[in-house]
């Protein structure tokens, strides 16, 4: 081929494609990441998971210095959510059980109430707890795929690409109508997020808080969805929380029976 005949070749070309390329705006790079996040995660396998069962070691630090080891059992069902999404909407139910057996257990339910159950029976939990489990939720990146994505007034905008901790991310602000911002670190390769962060807000003192979780060592747990095995919590820049998976599993066909009150259990005072 001749210079002037490359030359047109290239010119026709990029006049053709001209129409079909543009620069990403914020929220549409957002999507996309978004998009390819969950794809990572699973697709369509992801969004159909109805329950997951985790089982490991889990870890409570204070002031950096490890105060609690136990194993746990942690439980957790999705509801059907409403299609449209509808704002405001949760749709989780959660069982965090402890000790080889079981001795001691979290409920907490979609309706914002939750128990602390023993053997002396199950007492209610403090309304500040609920609240903090409500919201942690909301702001969770995993329950975001699954369960909020199409929310009204759910935006996704791109913060462009970092280096944390050795790796590429690519940084996306997820912010919903109540002005809940999540930022979340997604893995440039993977895609698969890799970190999380937000800030918590107290309503009586005001004052701020800066919670971060750290998410790794991925696993394919059921055919095709993936999950972290390893979730590390902080709260301030001090660690307050690590969950180190055994065994993670889906679709366990998890009962009602995981999630409410024994008939016969007694049910105690709210704490003083």
């Amino acid at each position: 081929m001749r210079r002037r005949d490359w030359i047109w070749s290239a010119g026709g070309w990029a006049w053709a494609n001209l129409g079909r390329t543009h620069a990403e705006t914020i929220e549409e790079k957002g999507k996309r990441i978004v998009d390819e996040a969950l794809a990572a995660m699973g697709g369509e396998k992801f969004l159909a998971m109805q329950d997951r069962l985790e089982e490991g070691r889990a870890y409570s630090f204070y002031r950096e210095q490890l105060s609690g080891l136990t194993r746990a059992r942690i439980y957790t069902r999705y509801l059907v959510r409403p299609e449209p999404p509808v704002a405001g909407f949760f749709g989780v139910r959660e069982r965090q059980a402890f000790g080889k057996d079981e001795y001691n257990s979290v409920l907490f339910n979609e309706e914002g109430k939750g128990w602390d159950i023993t053997f002396r029976g199950a007492r209610p939990l403090p309304p500040p707890l609920l609240e903090r489990f409500r919201d942690s939720t909301l702001h969770n990146i995993f329950y975001i795929l699954r369960m909020r994505l199409g929310e009204p007034g759910l935006i996704l905008e791109s913060r462009g690409r970092e280096i944390i901790e050795n790796m590429a991310v690519e940084v996306v602000d997820i912010t919903d109508a109540d002005n809940r911002v999540t930022k979340v670190y997604f893995h440039h390769l993977t895609k698969l997020p890799v970190k999380q962060m937000f800030v918590r807000r107290d309503p009586q003192t005001k004052n701020q808080t800066e919670e971060v979780t750290r998410f790794s060592k991925y696993r394919d747990v059921s055919g095709g969805v993936m999950w972290p095995f390893t979730i590390q919590r902080e709260r301030d820049g001090e660690a307050i929380y690590s969950m180190f998976s055994e065994a993670v599993a889906v679709n366990k066909g998890l009962t009602d029976n995981n999630f409410t009150l024994p008939g016969d259990i007694k049910e105690l005072p709210p704490a003083k």
